[in-house]
């Protein structure tokens, strides 16, 4: 977990233990009003869990979706995802990276909306 301000981020994947579909669907509804950002990395449900899609459509926080591998790089079946056309931005194929460019422009995002806020 990580602050920014009085907000934190909370970022899934890269180890966290979360076993199915379902608690990632529940803690993408419970991150409302708690949370300035969200980065995950969907893994498989990237192409096709329509679920955890609505869920980051319904919460209207900005979500950042991360990959450690270019999933456009990969094969066929990998090159769609459900979960771009409502985040804010995809960062593939940096490795362990992916998640240090992910916090990096969810801070970025933030700060340009409080400035544009001022």
């Amino acid at each position: 977990m990580s602050n920014y301000g009085d907000k934190r981020f909370v970022i899934w994947g890269g180890g966290v233990p979360i076993l199915y579909e379902g608690e990632i669907v529940g803690a993408i509804q419970r991150a409302r009003g708690k949370f300035a950002a969200i980065i995950i990395n969907p893994g498989g449900y990237t192409h096709y869990s329509v679920a955890i899609r609505d869920a980051i459509a319904a919460v209207k926080v900005p979500t950042l979706e991360v990959h450690l591998s270019n999933i456009y790089a990969r094969e066929e079946f990998r090159h769609k995802s459900v979960i771009a056309p409502v985040a804010v931005g995809q960062i593939t194929g940096f490795g362990a990276n992916s998640y240090l460019l992910g916090l990096k422009a969810a801070i970025d995002l933030l700060r340009s909306s409080k400035s544009e806020g001022e």
